[in-house]
């Protein structure tokens, strides 16, 4: 950790840092708000999430030291907003700041290869997978990792930079597409489930987990979570693997770590997210405290929040097909229509244009019983198109 990270507890009315302006530095940004703190956001984009709503807009790439530095002038501490920030612009940064995550934790989880190493070495199993740092090891691979899914190690997300192969001929015409970066070979495994556990762990060391959520991917992308319970033995043994990996890692923040469940019930970590997380969105409206006051609380040096679910919730993933009827045309989602069933909570993230696999906001729905959120659901999914089965 930093120079900064032992001093005493920053109060509100102080400032707090965000780098990058996505949706998820919006929402941070009004967590933060809402508890006094003002926040500074560094992003290149002038029209970005966050930096619209953010008390500062520094207006810089990354990477770009005056832009870093103006950061860690104005703000104690400092946050990322997604994983694929520079390590060396963290590193930086942490030369005047607190930052959580450390640079030494985002530069783990950057990289599928060393990541998938670093679960390992902290006593949580993956699938079978392979380095493939040329065409030679995938020709050298084993065997029993086809067929598999070749994910190239950096850059990659919501299904991006991923291909799954039948065979080492695929995989090799699949290493050229990726421009012969290096990758991870897995297996594919007999999956059952996929779930998330959400995760805040503080500068003291204390952690406070959200009930996990079961997770449905459409093209990569999460559709539907739907958080319910934490009393299935597997939820606990995931939460229990999350909070082994957190302090190998000597992580502080929030954090996810997406688990597949497989047939025969065992559960094998898949990937680690060094910040909050679209499974986590939930907490927002199902939670006495949010991942995002969490991230707050852990840049300040304040006590975690209770994690606890006061509903069952379901959130559905709001991308910009949505906004066009079935020839193309665009149409406003009837929000009315929404907003009508008992217990739908809607965030827009403020994006002027909808495109089509554009993440544009999120309905959190909820219920005093699972099968009332689910209901609530299908209610509130039917009048924007949404395809929802509970």
């Amino acid at each position: 950790m930093n120079k900064v990270t032992n001093e005493a507890v920053i109060q509100p009315g102080d400032w707090l840092g965000m780098i990058g302006g996505g949706q998820l530095g919006r929402m941070f940004c009004h967590a933060a708000q809402s508890m006094g703190y003002k926040v500074a956001v560094l992003d290149p984009d002038a029209n970005s999430p966050a930096g619209a709503v953010a008390d500062k807009h520094i207006r810089a790439a990354y990477d770009d030291e005056e832009g870093l530095r103006a950061l860690s002038a104005q703000c104690k501490a400092i946050t990322t907003e997604f994983e694929n920030v520079p390590a060396a612009s963290l590193q930086f940064l942490e030369q005047g700041s607190r930052v959580t995550p450390s640079s030494s934790a985002v530069a783990v989880v950057q990289d599928r290869i060393a990541e998938k190493a670093f679960i390992v070495s902290a006593g949580v199993p993956v699938a079978p997978y392979a380095p493939i740092q040329n065409k030679a090891d995938l020709q050298n691979a084993d065997a029993a990792l086809f067929p598999g899914i070749l994910k190239a190690a950096r850059l990659g997300y919501d299904g991006k930079g991923q291909a799954r192969v039948s065979s080492r001929e695929e995989a090799l015409v699949a290493f050229e597409q990726f421009g012969e970066v290096a990758c991870v070979l897995e297996a594919l495994q007999p999956l059952k489930d996929e779930i998330s556990v959400v995760m805040a762990r503080s500068l003291q060391g204390d952690v406070a987990a959200f009930v996990p959520s079961h997770n449905e991917h459409r093209d990569g992308i999460l559709a539907v979570s739907t958080a319910a319970s934490a009393s299935l033995p597997v939820y606990q043994q995931a939460i229990a693997a999350a909070e082994k990996i957190a302090q190998a890692l000597g992580y502080y923040g929030v954090f996810c770590v997406e688990f597949f469940i497989l047939q025969d019930g065992s559960l094998i970590a898949n990937e680690v997210a060094p910040r909050p997380h679209n499974s986590g969105h939930f907490t927002m409206d199902a939670c006495v405290t949010s991942q995002f006051a969490q991230q707050a609380r852990v840049m300040a040096g304040l006590p975690l929040g209770a994690p606890t679910s006061h509903s069952h919730s379901v959130m559905l993933n709001l991308l910009g097909d949505l906004w066009f009827d079935e020839q193309g045309t665009y149409r406003e989602p009837d929000w009315a229509g929404v907003l009508a069933v008992p217990g739908a909570c809607l965030h827009l993230y403020g994006k002027a244009e909808a495109r089509k696999g554009r993440k544009m906001g999120h309905i959190n729905v909820v219920g005093s019983t699972l099968i009332e959120a689910q209901q609530r659901a299908a209610q509130a999914a039917a009048p924007i198109g949404f395809v929802y089965h509970a």
